[in-house]
């Protein structure tokens, strides 16, 4: 497994905890021609421990679905992600900062996830649950060290990670939730805390999913509902850590690849120095030249000390570590959902939800079972 991948991409799997519970909501009925379903609820006598108010409720009008739920799910989700401060260093020594000589080059994972969420009605308009997720990634990273020329940057080094790894969520959330003839709003919101054991501390996330939808009632107790919204992802950004070089890279020809980095800076540098000395006196003082040239060397000496450390690694292989810290976030904070749930009655629903925007694509199938007590 390639650890260091797990902390670039552990933010896809907190898919595993995306408000994925069926859409039940406190309805107030209303209209003339709904006037003997609001007698009879006027009537009711609520039987039920739960909600808190559940009788006066029920009282002024309002169907309440049964206090009580248990839903499964399964999602799949493909995000881009965004990585900075991006520092590496050798064998306990010294870390550079890669940001200005490296490139991500399709920084996507694929994830899958079974989701298990219990949950009740603690008043009319307030659901609380829990969450109990299993996920497993896919994720591919290429790696490129770039370094400037005379006229341009170039790629000087490429190297490929992969990973393949399971996580464990666990976490709590409540719904703020009202609905008025069928019309509703809820406003999900949950805390979260992913567990891999490659990491030494879990991962913890925020989300926030508010929703606005229809339901549309057809005979008896069968409904079919609709809604559109947003979802929003919140990561503790900070990472960093130690591993072995073997559980980086692919090893094999990477010596070789090291080497033909380092030729590759060598000669940029050349390049770098040869325009420089070109330079009239006069040209050499232009701030723009200035920078430049600072730039170069400032770059250059950043991947060559890095190359140097990374080959000093590699003939040490069996002992050799790295030692990384870096910020990641998902590229974007917000997605689009819309969504659709069937209700066969008041006991079982099945829904489905698609999630998208331009790095993230996610897919939502879930089955709900509710019941009183």
């Amino acid at each position: 497994m390639n650890k260091i991948l797990i902390p670039l991409t552990v933010v896809l799997l907190i898919c595993s905890q995306t408000p994925l519970q069926a859409q039940t909501f406190s309805n107030k009925v209303v209209g003339d021609k709904n006037a003997d379903v609001i007698d009879s609820l006027k009537n009711l006598e609520y039987p039920y421990v739960l909600p808190i108010l559940g009788k006066k409720a029920t009282k002024a009008g309002f169907d309440l679905p049964y206090p009580f739920g248990i839903n499964i799910n399964y999602l799949w989700q493909k995000s881009d992600i965004v990585i900075n401060n991006l520092e590496i260093g050798f064998n306990n020594g010294p870390k550079y900062n890669m940001d200005e000589i490296v490139s991500f080059n399709g920084a996507t994972s694929e994830s899958n996830a079974l989701n298990f969420r219990p949950d009740f009605w603690l008043f009319p308009f307030l659901n609380i649950y829990g969450i109990f997720a299993k996920s497993k990634t896919s994720t591919n990273v290429d790696i490129n060290i770039n370094v400037p020329d005379s006229d341009s940057w170039k790629t000087v080094a490429s190297f490929q990670t992969e990973a393949n790894f399971n996580a464990f969520t666990t976490g709590f959330g409540i719904t703020p939730t009202i609905g008025i003839g069928g019309g509703w709003l809820a406003l999900d919101m949950n805390f979260g805390w992913t567990d891999i054991d490659e990491l030494d501390r879990p991962v913890k996330t925020f989300i926030f999913d508010p929703r606005l939808g229809k339901a549309f009632k057809f005979k008896k107790q069968q409904m079919v509902a609709i809604w559109v919204g947003g979802f929003r992802l919140k990561i503790n950004s900070g990472t960093s850590g130690s591993l072995p070089i073997g559980d980086l890279f692919n090893t094999e020809g990477l010596d070789t690849r090291i080497e033909n980095g380092l030729t590759e800076v060598d000669q940029s540098r050349q390049e770098v120095d040869a325009w420089w000395d070109n330079l009239t006196p006069v040209e050499q003082t232009n701030p723009v030249n200035k920078a430049k040239y600072e730039t170069a060397n400032r770059t250059l000496d950043a991947a060559g000390n890095m190359l140097n450390s990374f080959s000093d690694g590699v003939d040490r292989l069996s002992t050799s570590t790295v030692q990384y810290s870096l910020d990641k976030k998902q590229e974007d904070l917000w997605n689009f959902i819309v969504g659709a749930q069937y209700q066969l009655n008041k006991h079982w629903m099945i829904r489905g939800e698609f999630g998208f925007v331009e790095h993230r694509n996610t897919f939502v199938g879930g089955l709900q079972y509710r019941f009183g007590l």
